[in-house]
């Protein structure tokens, strides 16, 4: 959707990853038309939120300017739902258009690796056998749904 504003004075390149099972941090860059003074600030509403909250600690690039956020406590909850982010931004001269997006935060989840990693090998032909546990996250119920490669290298 086209807001009102100054053209390509709305926030770019947004992208947000999820990481060690409940942070997030989202990123993006100043409009190549935002005049120098724009602010831009990041509100989002969880699937389960009745409104949308501001963005409580902003990242911010050399000119002051909000660029990105972290998150803590993120719950990705039901795999369906989706999250609403929206960035707008002022300025003392012009109108900033918004950006907004809808994202399902379980596609933008980087998995911790699995844990209780063993290794037991014996001396006969038996060879080695690997176990592990699965990694922790806040949303897979069933563990089978998690694929693993195993590189094993000869030193």
């Amino acid at each position: 959707p086209v807001f009102a504003g100054v053209n390509g004075s709305a926030a770019e390149n947004f992208s947000c990853v999820v990481y060690n099972v409940s942070f997030m941090n989202c990123t993006w860059q100043a409009g190549r038309g935002a005049p120098e003074d724009t602010q831009y600030f990041l509100y989002w509403k969880h699937w389960s939120a009745t409104h949308e909250t501001e963005c409580e600690l902003y990242i911010k690039d050399e000119h002051g300017r909000n660029t990105g956020c972290r998150f803590q406590n993120v719950m990705i909850g039901a795999e369906k739902a989706s999250v609403y982010f929206l960035v707008n931004g002022s300025s003392s001269d012009s109108l900033i258009q918004l950006y907004d997006e809808y994202i399902k935060l379980y596609k933008i989840e980087i998995l911790t690796p699995p844990r209780n990693i063993t290794v037991s090998c014996t001396g006969g032909s038996a060879g080695c056998i690997i176990t592990w546990n699965p990694p922790v996250t806040s949303h897979v119920e069933k563990t089978d749904c998690f694929e693993y490669a195993i590189n094993i290298q000869n030193k």
